[in-house]
């Protein structure tokens, strides 16, 4: 029932919120397709440069639209609003909590997706969107969903959020797989930024969008962030209930 009640938070949000964030997940999507993909003509594996850019912009968005669905919101209410606090008094298991928290930031990505993937339509590529790439997608959005929790509890005031995503998100996007390959970074390095999980997220949408299977490396990886960070969530709740 905790969960159910999360999830309806986060969907009033949604809904009371939807042109805010329908307009602002559009132009960052939008920027990045009409300057690399349009602006700039050019290659990479011997396909147009669209192949390679849209994967890794749809998969980019869902990291940050699932950051920050989380990490505001969640300082906010810890920090100023005491919402969390409330939370623990209530009868509501705090697991549930954590659970609504990150299946809600993750399915409000989605819709992310859908409107990058709007967005590309005038393109005509040829790149497959399945069930599959939606999968890597969500899982993808709940691994940052449970990063940005574990980081909203440790941020001291609200102005360490967009701190975080400064440090954190936007080296990602830059880095991981997303606009370049990391074929060419120095050895030590591409390995490092190899493990990522935005770099293995945008190599799996892109080997489905290519008709490729996206391996099991990935789901690993994903899967190994996604139970440390949200242990590390569900921990730090529970330390803060018994203080």
């Amino acid at each position: 029932m905790g969960i159910v009640t999360v999830l309806w938070e986060k969907w009033t949000e949604f809904r009371r919120d939807f042109y805010k964030i329908t307009v602002s997940t559009m132009v960052s999507p939008l920027m990045y397709l009409i300057i690399f993909g349009m602006g700039i003509q050019t290659t990479s594996h011997g396909e147009p440069y669209l192949h390679f850019l849209i994967p890794g912009v749809v998969s980019m968005a869902t990291m940050t639209g699932s950051f920050s669905a989380i990490a505001q919101n969640m300082s906010v209410q810890r920090l100023y609003e005491k919402a969390l606090d409330q939370v623990m008094v209530s009868p509501t298991p705090l697991w549930q909590f954590i659970l609504g928290q990150v299946i809600g930031g993750s399915l409000r990505v989605m819709s992310a997706v859908g409107v990058t993937l709007l967005l590309t339509l005038p393109t005509r590529t040829d790149l497959t969107f399945n069930l599959l790439s939606l999968g890597i997608l969500f899982l993808n959005g709940t691994v940052f969903s449970t990063i940005a929790l574990v980081l909203s509890f440790l941020a001291k005031s609200y102005t360490d959020a967009p701190r975080f995503t400064s440090y954190i998100i936007m080296p990602m996007s830059f880095l991981c797989n997303t606009f370049f390959s990391t074929e060419q970074m120095p050895n030590g390095f591409r390995q490092v930024i190899s493990l990522l999980p935005l770099s293995q997220t945008c190599s799996m949408v892109r080997a489905v969008a290519n008709s490729e299977p996206p391996g099991t490396f990935g789901f690993l990886v994903l899967g190994t962030y996604l139970a440390v960070f949200g242990l590390l969530s569900v921990w730090f709740i529970y330390k803060k209930k018994t203080l």
